[in-house]
């Protein structure tokens, strides 16, 4: 049997060689920006279908010390809200880690909604949060109609098919009914919130669940978010200064979205509809 040298023993090698170096903690950053729909504008947003694979990316991540969500919206569809907020909690407790979101201009509506999936929620002092409400808008034509002399013909089987045509006058009935479904909406909204911030909030549920929203520093003060801070100094703070935030790409806009922002009827609606939420926000 031959006897290895001393010189090649383990314990000769400086720790300072790369293979003994400490490992630096690593933090997935996952941006979410824009307007909540199931189907994006031209210009971006968010959807489950869209962020779904960066989450994926995010939580499949070798030795992730954390994942940070970098949420700027003004809200959007509730139901994508829900999607995408109960994506970030199965995968959370699946791969055993902590979320935090960090908010930039805004996270209301649904934006806030998909803040209260992670464990904390970090604001600027100049941030948006709140809005805890559902809204409805639309547009009705019946006196534009009358003036252009144009006749609306619509049949229907089901006595409520015809739900809110804008080219009807408004039927009481279906008033009645929307409010039922708006309060509906709100409920869930409201038990969400509840169920991730119960025991954080700091003044009563009727305060807080009007539609209303808060700058970034009120909304600590409330309750709505744990401290005031950013992605890069949040990630000092937890994990030391050589934290490293690791930015998740998502997918890249086709040729044809990239070359031809914007062109055609869908596009121009979906903008003016992101346009009219930051407008709600004073943004």
């Amino acid at each position: 049997m031959i006897a290895c040298p001393s010189w090649l023993s383990p314990t000769w090698l400086p720790l300072s060689w790369p293979p003994f170096r400490p490992r630096h903690p690593r933090i997935a950053l996952v941006r979410l920006q824009g307007t909540i729909a199931a189907r994006p504008g031209l210009g971006g947003g968010i959807s489950l279908a869209t962020v779904a694979p960066m989450l994926d990316r995010a939580f499949g991540m070798k030795r992730v010390a954390a994942v940070f969500l970098a949420i700027n919206s003004p809200g959007g569809s509730p139901v994508q809200s829900s999607l995408i907020a109960g994506r970030i909690r199965a995968l959370a407790e699946e791969k055993k880690i902590p979320v935090i979101a960090c908010v930039e201009d805004a996270a209301a509506s649904g934006g806030y909604w998909i803040a209260c999936a992670a464990d904390e929620i970090v604001v600027d002092p100049a941030s948006i949060l709140g809005s805890i409400g559902v809204v409805a808008a639309g547009f009705g034509f019946t006196g534009a109609m009358e003036r252009l002399g144009v006749e609306r013909r619509m049949h229907t089987a089901g006595g409520e098919k015809s739900f809110l045509d804008p080219f009807g006058p408004e039927a009481p009935e279906d008033i009645a009914r929307l409010d039922t479904l708006l309060e509906d909406l709100h409920g869930e909204f409201r038990n969400w919130v509840l169920s991730r911030r119960a025991a954080k909030l700091k003044a009563a549920p009727e305060a807080l669940f009007t539609g209303r929203f808060w700058p970034g520093r009120k909304a600590v003060e409330l309750g709505l978010a744990d401290r005031l801070g950013d992605a890069a100094g949040e990630a000092k703070r937890r994990f030391g200064k050589h934290a490293k935030l690791v930015p998740i790409a998502g997918t890249k806009p086709s040729l044809l979205r990239r070359l031809l922002p914007g062109l055609g009827a869908e596009a121009v609606m979906a903008a003016l509809e992101e346009r009219a939420a930051w407008g709600r926000l004073g943004l």
